[in-house]
């Protein structure tokens, strides 16, 4: 298959041991001609001498990065078929006490770097009245845990922005998907630990703080799902000729579906247990 019949997939934050390297590897295992973005080409070495991935530099946080990163895409391939929004941070601690600037590069990243990209490629794809936007949300929006917040809201916020959008972009031929993973074994546990070690010392939740620590690895057990099984069912549904609009899967993400359904004082009760006392 000659590329221009393959599939141009842009996928977002995709260093080695996330969840969207293992979709980038699954997207090109289909036949697909990945462009696999990262803020620094050395977290996708390991996919350098792959002719089947284009590496590309792009920090969703920088409207000129991801411009520059989008116009040299279409230069060399003349489109884009698919763009995954998977680069994210997490962000673990009490939300009156995270700081401010914590919780806007959480955003910035989450949330506006998703937008920026959406933004950029639409006008392409509304051009071609074809296309498809893959957003990777989460099941913590479905029932937000403590000592989560702002990343469960960063995506929250993304479940509604795909839910207007799919009704926005359909005139335009578009297809919005919304991934709804749930606990994935990636470098999310890592990266959360990071940042954690980087927060000020806790006033108000000094008593918490153990537990507070625990929910950023909270995704990353022995039970979680493979990233491979989770790329493998994703690609499945992206590829489809008329793929669902919603995609939940993964550990967890039944037990989270069913506190979304609870009663609200009964779900308080279950995570105030578990989490705060």
């Amino acid at each position: 298959m000659g590329d221009y019949e393959k599939q141009i997939v842009v996928i977002t934050g995709c260093s080695i041991g996330g969840i969207g390297h293992a979709l980038a590897r699954e997207f090109a295992a289909r036949g697909c001609l990945v462009v696999a973005t990262a803020r620094k080409l050395a977290s996708v070495s390991d996919l350098q001498n792959d002719p089947r991935f284009f590496l590309q530099e792009m920090d969703v946080s920088s409207d000129e990065s991801v411009r520059h990163a989008l116009y040299t895409v279409l230069e060399r391939f003349g489109r884009i078929d698919i763009v995954v929004n998977n680069a994210g941070v997490p962000c673990v601690g009490p939300i009156a006490e995270v700081p401010l600037s914590t919780i806007e590069q959480t955003f910035n990243t989450n949330v506006y770097g998703s937008l920026r990209l959406i933004q950029s490629v639409v006008p392409h794809m509304a051009s071609r009245k074809k296309g498809k936007i893959v957003n990777i949300g989460s099941v913590t929006a479905l029932a937000p845990l403590p000592w989560a917040g702002v990343y469960t809201a960063s995506k929250a916020a993304m479940h509604a922005l795909s839910d207007a959008l799919r009704l926005e972009l359909r005139p335009f031929g578009i297809d919005v998907i919304n991934v709804v993973p749930g606990a994935i074994k990636s470098n999310l546990g890592n990266s959360g630990l990071a940042i954690y070690n980087r927060m000020p010392e806790w006033k108000l939740y000094k008593q918490f703080e153990e537990v507070i620590r625990a929910r950023a690895i909270l995704s990353q057990t022995a039970e979680s799902t493979p990233s491979e099984e989770f790329a493998k069912k994703t690609v499945d549904a992206v590829l489809k000729v008329k793929p669902r609009a919603w995609l939940t899967l993964g550990h967890l993400s039944t037990v989270m579906s069913i506190l979304y359904h609870m009663p609200l004082f009964i779900r308080d009760f279950i995570l105030r247990k578990k989490f705060i006392s």
